[in-house]
């Protein structure tokens, strides 16, 4: 694959990944990991954390090397994904946080996750750590910003893209990733050529949290995903992933639209409820015109159905200037 087939082949070491043989079993290509070269050979049995991890590997079509999945229960249920045969078809690893006994025990080759989802300093399971231990680790490139030394800065759509990219040299599907790539970044220009006139609506995505909300900085999906749908992000300029803000804040901001992000045993009704009976909240312009868009979990992480989140809210938003 040449520089000219991707927007964002700079994220790659020299355009590309350095490959010595074929993509099948034994094959070995070398591939960027949070600023970092590694070395992979091609994995057979991956073990993929959380919904994000999974369906970058289901989408490329790699079931039959995914050995299996560990989902924690905030995770929205499997059965509801696109790729709920390819989950049936490997096997459910746990409902906990990821840990290296898990891994280890699964004799797992590659594990894929996020940088402090997933792999984590303070529970003993890091890449340096599963690198000793001779399991491959792959992280998804929009959480390097969370990593030691912030190695690689991307938006975080280029992080989907280039995530599926290398995921596509590791297992040999170059191919593979190459459409799926084309086809998300047609979907998302579409969206933009169909954006609302005029101003960007100011959004506001409300996470968790009673005192101190939780909310998505500028580093993770849903930013693109209001920016690109014609929207702008209440918090655009916290150079934050996750993080807490204070409702003063909001009330500030004045949004006009706020999303839900849908998980975990609170309800995004019972998350609507809380916000539209807050006396504090009750003069903003989203509250009073009841405009509550809730995106499911797996649209608000990194990956594929980011493509579905972002269409999904481009509609309501366009519904709204109607």
């Amino acid at each position: 694959m040449t520089c000219a087939l991707s927007v964002f082949a700079v994220l790659l070491t020299g355009c590309g990944a350095q490959v010595a043989g074929d993509g099948e079993a034994g094959g070995s290509v070398t591939v960027p990991r949070c600023g970092e070269d590694v070395d992979y050979t091609t994995p057979q049995r991956a073990v993929a954390y959380e919904g994000g991890s999974a369906d970058k590997l289901f989408a490329l079509g790699l079931a039959d090397q995914v050995h299996g999945y560990v989902m924690p229960p905030a995770n929205p249920p499997v059965e509801e994904s696109p790729w709920a045969d390819d989950y049936a078809q490997v096997e459910f690893l746990g409902d906990d946080l990821l840990n290296r006994e898990l891994v280890v025990d699964a004799e797992a080759d590659l594990v894929v996750a996020g940088w402090n989802s997933g792999f984590s300093d303070d529970r003993g399971i890091t890449p340096e750590i599963l690198d000793g231990l001779g399991i491959q680790s792959f992280m998804h490139t929009e959480s390097c910003y969370n990593y030691p030394g912030h190695p690689e800065r991307v938006t975080p759509f280029d992080g989907l893209y280039a995530d599926l990219e290398r995921l596509g040299q590791i297992f040999g599907v170059e191919e593979r990733a190459e459409e799926l790539i084309t086809d998300y970044q047609e979907r998302v220009a579409a969206v933009e050529e169909q954006a609302p006139a005029g101003d960007p609506v100011p959004v506001y995505l409300y996470d968790s949290g009673d005192d101190q909300p939780f909310t998505a900085g500028s580093q993770v999906p849903p930013n693109d995903i209001i920016s690109h749908a014609g929207g702008r992000n209440i918090f655009a300029d916290l150079d934050e992933r996750w993080t807490q803000v204070g409702w003063e804040a909001v009330v500030e901001a004045e949004p006009e639209v706020i999303i839900i992000l849908d998980y975990g045993e609170e309800s995004a009704e019972d998350k609507i409820d809380f916000i539209s009976s807050s006396p504090t909240l009750a003069e903003v312009p989203a509250v009073v015109d009841e405009n509550f868009f809730v995106l499911d979990y797996n649209e608000g992480i990194s990956g594929p159905r980011n493509i579905d989140g972002l269409e999904s809210f481009a509609d309501y938003l366009r519904e709204l200037q109607d």
